[in-house]
């Protein structure tokens, strides 16, 4: 037996992330995301490092619980309310992952707007002479509007960039204070004035949906939709009729209704959609940045420390 606390990983960490828990937890790390995997495991554990979906009632399962942190930002895989009746800490990272997101958006706009990947792979295939006209009917981002729904840090690290290094034209909406050089302007009119639209706002009960099929019915034809919010932010089928129609030009998800993706999804049916299995914020470097942030919080809360991003402060005052 050991005297150190337990701390459970709902997913493998960094190995430096390991390394600096090891000397001061006994690490446990889940074989799988299951729900009952996840109770089964809480029962004699002091901390939980989260990067799977958490049961609502994990707390009930967890007597000797003292803190959950997020490996990442989004809070909905954490019962912070359930949390916070229990009295467990809950900590997340934020801005752990912004630049790891950033890049995928604009790898995902090129990748729609100027797909390099399918002019080599026609090259390679069929020669130059019919790869070559491919090029004709891309298109540049420069002088083009995003359109950028959640201004946060995320959102705000991406219009800066669209703006300061391609030239765009960037509207948003946003429940918060806009960063200089984003013009606030309704949902409406960020749908029908768009080229590009990036989905980054957190999943609440008021975003839920909020990308519904009037609002992509307002887009141009020759507009992108690019999610890596949330999928219930957006319509799922709201979304497979206009790309299956022609609607809209195309669309990148990186997040969906159900994780993992099932089979028989329509998506895999549409057309110049890029999908990917919710990779946005993962990057050896984030995953270091993530898992050592991680742990520095779990070890606060293990020596009855304030965490630095404490998100239900009653807990630490209790």
């Amino acid at each position: 037996m050991t005297d150190k606390p337990t701390v459970l990983v709902t997913n493998p960490m960094h190995s430096d992330g390991d390394a600096m828990l090891a000397p001061h937890a006994r690490i446990v790390v889940a074989p799988d995301a299951a729900p009952d995997t996840l109770r089964r495991l809480a029962r004699d554990v002091d901390g939980i490092i989260v990067r799977a979906m958490m049961p609502e009632d994990i707390c009930d399962h967890a007597p000797k619980l003292k803190g959950m942190v997020r490996h990442g930002v989004g809070l909905d895989f954490i019962p912070v309310e359930a949390a916070t009746r229990h009295g467990v800490m809950v900590a997340n990272l934020p801005g752990c992952n912004t630049q790891a997101v950033t890049e995928y958006f604009f790898a995902a706009l090129f990748r729609l707007r100027r797909p390099l990947g399918d002019i080599e792979a026609v090259m390679r295939r069929d020669g130059w002479n019919t790869a070559r006209p491919m090029a004709d009917t891309t298109r540049e981002v420069a002088g083009d509007t995003l359109g950028v729904i959640g201004v946060g840090a995320i959102g705000s690290r991406i219009a800066r960039i669209a703006r300061e290094g391609f030239g765009m034209t960037v509207i948003g909406v946003n429940k918060g204070p806009f960063p200089e050089g984003v013009t606030e302007v309704s949902l409406d009119e960020l749908f029908s004035r768009s080229d590009a639209i990036a989905v980054t706002c957190a999943l609440t009960d008021e975003t839920r949906g909020l990308v519904n099929r009037r609002l992509i019915g307002l887009m141009k034809p020759d507009a992108v939709l690019i999610n890596t919010s949330r999928g219930p932010v957006v319509e799922t089928a709201a979304l497979v009729d206009a790309l299956t129609k022609g609607a809209i030009a195309g669309a990148a998800v990186d997040v969906y209704d159900s994780q993992p993706v099932p089979a028989d999804s329509p998506l895999f049916g549409c057309p110049h959609l890029l999908m990917t299995p919710h990779v946005a914020a993962i990057t050896s470097t984030s995953m270091r940045a993530m898992s050592l942030g991680a742990v520095g919080e779990m070890l606060r809360m293990l020596r009855g420390e304030r965490p630095l991003n404490l998100v239900n402060p009653t807990t630490f005052a209790a």
